[in-house]
């Protein structure tokens, strides 16, 4: 009886005694991993902006503003070519009448001896009276050395020297993300320094203000007043001069333009060496887009080249074995991928040398060699 009683209670005792351990044991690890601190998760990195407030403090002084005065001669009134109107008013309420215009923008100082690049939309006609703000509020007249208006630059000269220039940049080596700064100093309000990347390259303006195919697109706030102004990558290097915006309000949408700095570079030789910008041409051809349909009745595996549309026989284009219907695939050993990139190599080759044309004619690959020639500009009076 008594062996009997005492199995169970043993059983209990035992239950009992692993309970309390059991219990103490798992009341222990709550109290360490109370007492154990929690380690936090870190903070994704976040990536800052370039910091280039240094690479722009030391471009500001380079960048001045630009004022424009010339005489433009507008119609007393819009029925002033109606010969009724003139019966009853007479010719001298027909008549033209002159008035003072005045456009505003921004320049740069390319040279320690005064010499500044600026758009030729902003200085306008040739005979215009120009003058600068430099940094310092001191204001000089600038002589006009010359203008293109096919890629929108002008040439200006002070009676200054010593000045802070922009070291050039290779605008060839733009890639398309690459953070730029735009500089102005629109409507004499000290400089103004906006932030973005290059959007595109090889833009083309759409004959708006030029028609030279190849300038640098941009996210850089630029407004009118800030036309002519500098365009400088992360390096502090002039890689642009600011030219316009895109834009259906007359406000910024976030698409600038700016000439490439060795096309600028190249504009502003040619206008101290000669006066003008001197372009090469094939005269009496003409050439276009090759669409698909072009593309595949000529022979050709896709789209690439410039099609030569129309030639004169007596050219020295035909006479060097050019036909019409020929695809141009290369010039000077560069691929051409469309007419429009055609026409800009032809136009920065040198006059008076020849270039050696790849072409695609009836599925065939064949070389021509044609001299080229200068093209018609007109010259800028000095």
């Amino acid at each position: 009886m008594t062996r009997r009683l005492l199995l169970p209670l043993l059983f209990v005792t035992c239950g009992f005694t692993g309970g309390m351990v059991l219990t103490g044991r798992f009341r222990a690890a709550e109290e360490a991993r109370a007492e154990t601190p929690q380690t936090a998760a870190p903070a994704p990195s976040i990536a800052a902006l370039p910091d280039l407030s240094a690479i722009a403090a030391r471009a500001i002084p380079s960048v001045m503003n630009i004022a424009s005065l010339q005489v433009v001669r507008t119609q007393n009134s819009p029925f002033a070519s109606d010969p009724m109107f003139r019966y009853f008013f007479g010719d001298q309420m027909a008549q033209p009448r002159s008035r003072v215009a005045q456009s505003l923008g921004s320049g740069v100082i390319v040279s320690h001896d005064g010499y500044i690049l600026t758009n030729s939309h902003v200085v306008g006609d040739a005979r215009a009276q120009v003058s600068v703000v430099m940094q310092d509020k001191r204001e000089l007249k600038a002589k006009i050395v010359g203008t293109d208006e096919m890629t929108d630059i002008a040439l200006l000269k002070i009676d200054d020297r010593g000045l802070p220039v922009l070291p050039w940049g290779d605008s060839s080596k733009l890639k398309v993300a690459e953070w730029v700064l735009a500089i102005g100093n629109p409507f004499q309000l000290n400089q103004t320094v906006t932030l973005g990347i290059v959007s595109a390259l090889g833009r083309t303006l759409g004959g708006s203000l030029a028609t030279y195919e190849d300038f640098i697109q941009t996210d850089a706030a630029i407004n009118p007043g800030n036309s002519g102004g500098a365009l400088i990558n992360a390096r502090g290097e002039l890689i642009g001069i600011n030219t316009a915006i895109f834009s259906e309000s007359g406000g910024y949408q976030g698409i600038g333009f700016a000439v490439p700095s060795n096309l600028a570079r190249h504009v502003m030789d040619d206008l101290l060496k000669y006066g003008e910008v001197q372009r090469g041409t094939f005269p009496g051809v003409w050439v276009a887009q090759l669409t698909t349909q072009m593309a595949e009745e000529l022979g050709a595996p896709n789209t690439r080249g410039a099609l030569v549309n129309q030639m004169s026989p007596q050219s020295d284009a035909y006479i060097a074995g050019l036909r019409p219907g020929d695809i141009i695939l290369a010039f000077n050993g560069r691929p051409v991928e469309d007419a429009s990139a055609f026409m800009r190599m032809l136009a920065d080759s040198k006059v008076g040398t020849a270039a050696k044309l790849e072409i695609l004619r009836e599925s065939r690959r064949l070389e021509v060699t044609v001299p080229i020639t200068r093209s018609r500009a007109t010259r800028t009076p000095r």
